[in-house]
């Protein structure tokens, strides 16, 4: 298996992370995703339960910085209650978007986690720039219909790896 699409960890929601292992293994900033990681595709705004993620991370002493494909209308309306570092339009999983929430953290990437849903956008992105990755199990079922399509592929790649890590 490519371990550019293997992610560091695999995870049923955001809320099932042991931040405190991250902690333990140096990382002090985390990268997240929007969209079917936090809320659902369609959800415009953070639920209360996102935003006390958002206020535990931040108590415990992690940067945090959103890194999303979507839209500046839609970064910026989700934002609004956790109040963090954001990117939109970052086109993962090119590197870009990537060292620049680095570089607004002020951290290095080997102290930095990514978190989202996507196996070929988040975590192939945050491998390539050398992230913790964790992957998430997406929150909707309903979405786009190429992601549709690309979910079909992640599942093939899913069971792979998970298969080689039960040898």
């Amino acid at each position: 298996m490519n371990k550019l699409l293997q992610p560091n960890m695999y995870v049923k929601s955001v809320f099932d992370i042991d931040l405190l292992k991250l902690k333990d293994k140096g990382i002090d900033s985390i990268i997240v995703d929007i969209d079917n990681t936090l809320v659902s595709w369609n959800t415009k705004y953070a639920t209360e339960n996102v935003i006390n993620w958002f206020k535990k991370v931040k108590n415990m002493g992690f940067k945090i910085c959103i890194v999303s494909n979507a839209t500046k209308t839609r970064v910026v309306k989700f934002n609004e209650e956790v109040k963090v570092l954001a990117i939109h339009r970052a086109i993962k999983p090119r590197k870009k978007a990537f060292l620049e929430a680095i570089n607004k953290m002020d951290t290095q990437t080997f102290k930095t986690a990514m978190i989202g849903d996507q196996i070929f956008t988040d975590i192939l992105g945050g491998n390539r720039v050398g992230l913790f990755t964790i992957l998430v199990t997406p929150l909707s079922k309903k979405e786009l219909i190429l992601t549709k399509f690309i979910r079909k592929i992640e599942k093939i790649v899913l069971r792979d790896i998970l298969e080689e890590g039960n040898r």
